[in-house]
């Protein structure tokens, strides 16, 4: 017997089966707006029947089936689009999907995503696509997420959707010679969703869990849908190794609790051992990427018990062939805190002084700990004070101002 459901619990169902349904409607009808459009009437719906029938054997099914229906019914209203409905009609199917629907369904998703993240979208425009149509997520929540207010972040989502229909950017899965390229956009919007979650740019909160769940659990999806390409693995390698430190990157009151300083008890050691396995299964396939990289020393940070034990040099190793792969400054000033423990403060100063990173408030963060360590008090509470007038986030800010406040009790040696 099903057991009666509430709303929260339905709405649960519909984010994990939107993206799919939607994706399999996009296909069927060619169009967005329809299939969006369509699988909220068939939430509604839902909303109706399934409090007292409980949830269908199918919950993704059914959801397919009765948007599709409701879609077919809007388009024979809409006489113009005559033409598409009788197709649609055809493919209707009154159940659950059939060996060759799902290998449909397994496409549609990734036909879904490369749509969303299409070169010619800007990047706000992707990541917003990709939450909606692939995530589930309301307009209102997106909008919340990143501190921008619902009528822009509406505005952002018919603008994309119109320029997908008006360039007639194409529902497919690139060629193979198009992959590579197309791909790291892909992986490049799915982190970028998880980096907003994980060190949030903006706001009172350090971590914004809701982005980090959704960026793991595209990237789960993802490597369902793409179980041979080493970067996939990963990126949610690295996702899934940073989430694990999430528990203990803040105190009680909400603070800021640097690596070194973390309760390592705290780390969450199920996500540790799926990414590390992910981490050696990418190693065994021997086709280093960015990604593996950083999730790679990701998992040697992991394997440390304290910070002490972290090993220092295989870490240098690891960014030097990310250097190789990937040079750019942010991955510098990164690799430099790897120097500083291998070479000394001085040889990290060195590099991160010859960075072009002005604007970043990290920069000034990371010269700023350099400088405390070599007993340069002064020039560190400067630094401190130039990293936190650049940064956002309220948590950062105020760790920033503390630890300047502190170097201007130091006493010069």
């Amino acid at each position: 017997m099903t057991h009666p459901l509430d709303e929260a619990a339905i709405a649960q169902v519909f984010r994990r089966e939107f993206g799919q349904a939607v994706a399999t409607l996009t296909r069927v009808f060619g169009d967005l707006d329809v299939a969006e459009d369509a699988v909220q009437e068939a939430f509604v719906v839902a909303l109706c029947k399934w409090p007292e029938a409980g949830l269908p054997p199918n919950p993704g099914g059914w959801i397919t089936t009765t948007a599709r229906r409701r879609a077919i019914d809007r388009l024979r209203r809409e006489s113009r689009r005559e033409e598409r409905h009788a197709q649609a009609a055809l493919v209707e199917r009154p159940g659950g999907a059939s060996e060759e629907e799902d290998a449909f369904m397994h496409d549609d998703r990734l036909r879904l995503i490369f749509t969303c993240c299409h070169p010619a979208l800007a990047t706000h425009a992707q990541i917003a696509l990709t939450l909606r149509l692939l995530g589930g997520l309301e307009t209102s929540e997106i909008a919340h997420a990143f501190l921008v207010s619902e009528a822009t972040l509406a505005q952002r989502l018919v603008r994309a959707k119109r320029k997908i229909a008006a360039a007639n950017i194409p529902y497919r899965v690139p060629d193979d010679a198009e992959l590579p390229d197309r791909l790291r956009g892909v992986l490049a919007v799915v982190y970028l969703i998880f980096n907003e979650g994980y060190a949030a740019s903006t706001g009172d909160a350090v971590v914004r869990e809701d982005l980090c769940a959704e960026a793991i659990r595209l990237g789960r999806l993802l490597a369902t849908l793409m179980p041979d390409e080493p970067e996939v693995a990963g990126l949610l390698a690295l996702m899934l190794l940073s989430a694990a430190r999430r528990p203990a990157r803040t105190a009680s009151d909400g603070s800021l609790v640097l690596l070194p300083d973390q309760d390592r008890s705290r780390w969450d050691r199920a996500l540790i051992a799926e990414g590390q396995a992910l981490v050696r299964a990418c190693l065994r396939r021997n086709r280093p990427g960015p990604y593996q990289l950083q999730a790679a020393i990701n998992a040697v940070h992991s394997d440390a018990t304290t910070a002490a034990d972290t090993d220092w040099q295989q870490i240098l190793a690891l960014y030097d062939q990310l250097m190789a792969l990937a040079a750019t400054p942010i991955v510098a000033l990164n690799r430099a805190v790897a120097v500083a423990e291998v070479h000394g403060p001085d040889a990290a100063l060195e590099v991160v002084d010859g960075l072009d990173l002005e604007g970043y408030h990290l920069f000034h963060a990371t010269r700023a700990d350099l400088l405390r360590r070599l007993d340069r008090s002064a020039e560190a509470a400067a630094a401190y004070e130039r990293a936190a007038g650049l940064a956002d986030n309220t948590a950062e800010r105020r760790f920033l101002e503390q630890r300047r406040k502190l170097q201007l009790k130091t006493p010069p040696t």
